[in-house]
Formats: structure tokens, C-alpha cells, sequence
């Protein structure tokens, strides 16, 4: 990576930048990312009912290969104080790539429109703030950004931990045990977000190399590890993973039956069982 960017916020005479292992490390991850990408975007033009899921880790592992991209070329940066490159690429790919994840395990979970728009809301706030203490010269106001950071991400948690995992219990059977898997894996990356940035951005106590391995290995695991998880239960989320819906018809005619439709939700039609005519004991008008 190189020296001057036009972007530079402090004068420096010598900036801290990344080194041979960070490049290293955002070379690899744009190598998986990248590769990810076509895999889900092959699954997406094939995936028939699951296709929605594929789009949104298509899109995804997409920005986020974005991303790397433009910080390994040497731009997506900046100085900041204490004459440490700060790569701003990165919370763009966040505000993006952040939100599509909420939208997938929304829609995943069966949760309502509202409560997906508000975890998005809390998601951007999170974003937005972070990149702000991040760039902030004056220390209370970085600090008082990062607290908005963590009252943010909170919100956040509340949704995909405890919102949106209620909804998907609603749903039952193997879609909620999926989503549960989902959403901690989700929670415990986020959570380390944080911690990354009070020893990087805010301590200025990690190298830089440090720093964007941390990252790259969190990006990898909360996208890509994701969206894998997400592929493996693809015959799960096709069955919608609910329980049978028994659905009572009225009686009909001479000796009526008890009439169950079993019906497995979320299946193709072509898929689903036919009706099962179950003689029940009935009584008739004449006590026979």
C-alpha cells in the first residue's frame, strides 16, 4: 500500500500502515470472499424458493469482496490522529453488508417488516457512530461516539438475539434450531466489533497489521461462515421446517368422515401429501 492519499485528514511527516502481514491477511480474505461470491450467486440462479437467501449472501460476500479490493489497490483510506491509517472502506462495506445480514435473518426468522426496519435503524446508527469516534480529533467526542456504538449495538442484539428469534420459534421445527445457530454466531461477531475498535481505532494500541487481520477474521466468519451455514440447510429452509397443519372438514353426507389434510407448510404444492380420509366413530340422528 502506498504513502500520500488525498484523503489525509492530519499532516504527517510518517504514517503507521499496514504491513506485509495485514496485506497479507485482506488478500486472503478477498480471495474467500470473492469465491464465495460466485458459489452463491451460481445458488441463486438455481435456487428456486431459497433464491432470496442466496441474493442477499450474494450480495454480501459481494461488497464486502468490494471492499477488500479497494483497500489492497491502496484506496478506501486516511490518516487520522497519531498518524494511523484508517480505512474507511471498511465501514462503508459495514453500513452495506451489516444491514443485508439483518435482512437475511429477518426474513429467515419470519419476522414483521417492522421490526426488521428498526433493527436496521439501530444497525446503521451503530455504523455511523463507530466511523465517527473513529475519525474524531477530539477525545471526549470519541468516547461519547463509542458509547453511542455500544447503545446501538445493543438494540441490535435485542432483535436478532431475542425479537427475531421468538418469530422464528413461532415457526418452529428445524428453521428455528437453524436460526438459533444463526443468530449466536451472529451476536458473538458483533460483540467482538467493539472490542476490536477500543484497541485499534480508539487505544491506538494494536499495530495496524493487528488490526485488519482482527477484522478480516471477523468479516469472514460473520459473512462468509454465515452464508455457508445458511447453504448446508438449504433443504430445511425449502420445507419452510414447520410443523403439520391438520385442517378439519365438516360433515358431509350418509356416515361422515373426519377429514384431515396433513400438509407440511411451506412445501410445493407438487410436493405435498394427499388428503387422508380418517373414518371417526359418529353418531347419527337415530343414535346408530
Amino acid at each position: 500500500l502506498g504513502g500520500g492519499n488525498p484523503g489525509t485528514m492530519v499532516e504527517c511527516t510518517t504514517i503507521e500502515e499496514v504491513g506485509s502481514t495485514g496485506v497479507g491477511a485482506m488478500t486472503l480474505a478477498f480471495l474467500i470472499f470473492i469465491v464465495s461470491t460466485v458459489v452463491f450467486v451460481f445458488k441463486a440462479n438455481n435456487g428456486g424458493e431459497t433464491r432470496k437467501y442466496y441474493y442477499c449472501t450474494s450480495y454480501i460476500c459481494g461488497f464486502a469482496a468490494i471492499s477488500y479490493l479497494g483497500m489492497l489497490s491502496g484506496q478506501g483510506w486516511l490518516a487520522t490522529t497519531g498518524c494511523r491509517q484508517f480505512f474507511y472502506a471498511r465501514y462503508i462495506d459495514y453500513a452495506i453488508t451489516t444491514n443485508i445480514t439483518i435482512l437475511l435473518l429477518g426474513l429467515l426468522s419470519g419476522a414483521s417488516t417492522e421490526l426488521i426496519a428498526g433493527a436496521v435503524g439501530a444497525d446503521l446508527a451503530w455504523i455511523g457512530a463507530a466511523f465517527l469516534g473513529s475519525v474524531s480529533v477530539v477525545s471526549e467526542v470519541k468516547w461519547l461516539w463509542f458509547f453511542i456504538t455500544i447503545g446501538a449495538l445493543i438494540i441490535v442484539s435485542h432483535h436478532i438475539v431475542v425479537l427475531f428469534k421468538a418469530s422464528a420459534e413461532a415457526k418452529g421445527g428445524e428453521v428455528a434450531q437453524l436460526y438459533n445457530k444463526l443468530a449466536w454466531l451472529t451476536f458473538l461477531c458483533y460483540i467482538c466489533y467493539p472490542v476490536v475498535w477500543l484497541f485499534s481505532e480508539g487505544f491506538a494500541s494494536f499495530s495496524i497489521s493487528f488490526e485488519v487481520c482482527a477484522y478480516a477474521l471477523l468479516d469472514v466468519a460473520s459473512k462468509v461462515g454465515l452464508s455457508f451455514m445458511v447453504m448446508s440447510a438449504n433443504d430445511v429452509i425449502a420445507a419452510g421446517g414447520e410443523g403439520t397443519e391438520f385442517v378439519k372438514g365438516a360433515p358431509c353426507g350418509g356416515r361422515p368422515p373426519s377429514v384431515v389434510d396433513a400438509i407440511p407448510r411451506g412445501l410445493p404444492r407438487a410436493r405435498r401429501p394427499q388428503r387422508i380420509i380418517i373414518d371417526a366413530p359418529w353418531r347419527g340422528v337415530d343414535g346408530g
